[in-house]
């Protein structure tokens, strides 16, 4: 069981990897909305979300279209989609 579920935090955490997200159509997020990124992340992922530390780190480091699609996302294949 703990290992299923390191596999499934390294599965979420690939999927948001936000920094490699390349995605279009979508309204450009700002840095600054950030916390509310994260929390529709956590929203979207429930139970396998990364801690929101580390969402909150990707969030940062990624441009303003990833995080647009972030915030489109309304399932977890949506985010992975993100991709």
């Amino acid at each position: 069981m703990q290992l299923a579920n390191t596999a499934t935090k390294i599965l979420c955490t690939s999927l948001l990897s936000f920094g490699l997200i390349a995605c279009s159509g979508h309204d450009p997020v700002p840095e600054s909305k950030c916390g509310e990124v994260v929390k529709h992340a956590q929203k979207v992922l429930g139970a396998m979300a990364p801690s929101a530390g580390e969402l909150m780190s990707q969030c940062k480091a990624a441009d303003d279209s990833a995080r647009g699609c972030v915030m489109a996302a309304t399932k977890k294949g949506a985010l992975a989609q993100c991709l």
